[in-house]
């Protein structure tokens, strides 16, 4: 009797560290939660508020006279441009359709051959592929426009979409999400008279769903953001995050309407990552590097 009563306390003290455990946790992702959430929040308010509001000391989380002028303000200043707004937005839907598609195809193709092909030097390929995720993209930037220039393709949509079409991260995740897919499948394929680009793109892309979500993401979020300031010269080939640019260097006077511009510039990337954000963790956990 005294044996399980013993038992029961061990239970009940082992089942209390367990509570408080959890509630530890819990209230971790709590907070981390709320500061993640709170830049957008910031932004929402920030969008509704008067000018007179936004230069307020010290600053108000909340708007006391929230007003939508600042959107008005935002189609009128971008108009102003000479290129409506509906221009802009359907350069930045373009070139982030485009971008994204050639990168999940290009990622796709790439990691495949690197993961699941044997050639001289494919080592070395994927050790300058991790080590090109160190490096920015302006460190090229001087030769990429050079390359740009002799194509000419300054001052075209190309000039923002094919720099971007291909992203060592890209590969990079994909490649390891690729080399977990066993080798037997693939030969069964190869029996059954199967090419290589149809294992790739029936069997291979198929099974790698969250990976290839996980590059569509990134690819998105990238693109969209892309301004191309330096390449693009007329108005009508620029982008929305180019134009609000150019309004947020008009003064303070459009810091509301740069604000409302934001928010458009934040709802699709959130969107996108809401959706497919289980595949960027299931990917995340298979994308240690193992050679």
């Amino acid at each position: 009797m005294a044996a399980d009563i013993k038992k029961l306390r061990a239970s009940n003290r082992q089942a209390g560290r367990k509570k408080s455990g959890t509630a530890a946790a819990f209230v971790f992702l709590a907070v981390l939660g709320a500061f993640m959430v709170f830049p957008i929040y910031l932004t929402l308010v920030m969008s509704v508020k008067p000018v007179e509001e936004l230069f307020v000391f010290p600053p108000k989380l909340y708007a006391i006279r929230p007003t939508l002028d600042n959107f008005r303000d935002m189609f009128v200043a971008v108009r102003r441009n000479r290129v409506p707004f509906s221009r802009y937005l359907f350069n930045s839907v373009f070139v982030t359709v485009s971008v994204t598609a050639a990168q999940c195809v290009f990622s796709s193709m790439a990691a495949f051959v690197l993961a699941k092909c044997r050639f001289p030097g494919s080592r070395v390929i994927n050790g300058v592929i991790v080590a090109s995720l160190l490096y920015q993209s302006s460190v090229i930037y001087i030769m990429l426009y050079m390359v740009m220039a002799r194509l000419h393709m300054i001052d075209t949509p190309l000039a923002l979409i094919l720099p971007a079409a291909a992203s060592p991260l890209g590969v990079f995740l994909m490649r390891q999400s690729v080399s977990q897919l066993p080798d037997a499948m693939l030969d069964a394929a190869k029996v059954d008279g199967a090419g290589l680009f149809r294992i790739c793109w029936q069997i291979v892309i198929p099974n790698q769903k969250p990976a290839f979500m996980t590059v569509m993401i990134f690819a998105f979020q990238s693109a969209w953001n892309i301004q191309g300031g330096s390449v693009i010269l007329h108005e009508q080939y620029k982008t929305l995050p180019a134009a609000v640019m150019q309004v947020s260097s008009s003064g303070m006077a459009r810091a509301g309407a740069v604000m409302a511009a934001s928010v458009f510039m934040l709802i699709p990337p959130v969107i996108v990552f809401i959706l497919a954000q289980r595949s960027v963790i299931e990917t995340m956990a298979h994308s240690g590097i193992s050679e």
